[in-house]
């Protein structure tokens, strides 16, 4: 009886953020028109959108302008709709520039996100 209240108690407490757990569910409104998947030239350089690549977690689509062979600027098309990508996009694209490529890292706690940003950042600059 005497390990019966702490364990009931212990167990709650391990419920508790099963409870409050709300999955994420979509994609964000933004959304690529079907002729960005071609390269086009802007102000700043080539702009290259990547393909979707559709994740466990949601799409994936990222957009890259290039001056030259050097890349200028990244940016995400799709995203899935959770805390973790929201977190992860800035570092992605921070590492992107940093290496001019994407041979990046993944960003922990957000895996499924960074390898379709990898996947479809790579498609991009293959095409252009």
């Amino acid at each position: 009886m005497k390990r019966a209240l702490p364990v009931l108690v212990l167990t709650v407490a391990g419920l508790v953020p099963l409870w409050r757990y709300e999955p994420s569910h979509g994609t964000t409104a933004t959304e690529a028109p079907t002729t960005a998947t071609t390269p086009s030239a802007s102000a700043s350089g080539r702009v290259v959108a990547g393909p979707t690549v559709t994740t466990e977690k949601g799409d994936v689509q990222v957009e890259v302008t290039l001056d030259g062979d050097r890349i200028s600027s990244v940016r995400m098309l799709k995203q899935p709709d959770s805390p973790q990508t929201k977190g992860a996009v800035p570092t992605l694209i921070q590492e992107t520039l940093k290496a001019q490529s994407a041979d990046v890292d993944t960003v922990s706690g957000a895996t499924v996100t960074s390898e379709g940003y990898k996947k479809s950042l790579q498609a991009a600059l293959d095409e252009a």
